[in-house]
């Protein structure tokens, strides 16, 4: 994992989008991350990027906030999912919250997406809340740190 750089921004951009254009499906919108000011996030978070043999192939957005560390994305690239690249991302996660003195972890994902919801059960995450918008339902999702 390294930080994303500007001269990243359009493969990050272009990971993001693949990742998420399976959800376009299942949810019957388009996601929340593919909605979003990517100039703005890169200027307010801290973006994260995953190489396998030089190219990306996940990506991970974190925001620094006082009561915890929250997951503001976490994107696998379609070729590389079930591989281990998102435990990779979120070990790096709990180990920037550490770093950050940080005793959580917070994160949101769309309640249609229940292989989402189902792995980041399996990796420590309990649902937090469940928020109605008005095109969904989003699902907050919270761990605790050891």
């Amino acid at each position: 994992m390294r930080p994303v750089l500007p001269a990243d921004h359009a493969a990050a951009l272009a990971l993001q989008r693949a990742a998420f254009g399976r959800n376009v499906a299942i949810m019957g919108v388009e996601p929340l991350p593919l909605r979003a000011d990517y100039d703005a996030i890169f200027a307010t978070h801290e973006a994260w990027l995953a190489e396998r043999e030089g190219a990306p192939v996940g990506m991970l957005i974190l925001k620094p906030r006082p009561e915890d560390l929250y997951i503001w994305s976490i994107a696998t690239a379609p070729a590389m999912q079930r591989q281990g690249v998102g435990r990779l991302m979120l070990a790096a996660a709990e180990e920037r919250a550490h770093a950050l003195g940080r005793t959580c972890l917070r994160l949101r994902t769309g309640e249609k997406l229940v292989d989402n919801v189902a792995w980041y059960s399996r990796h420590g995450f309990s649902i937090e809340s469940v928020e109605d918008l008005a095109d969904r339902r989003v699902v907050h999702m919270v761990k605790t740190l050891g």
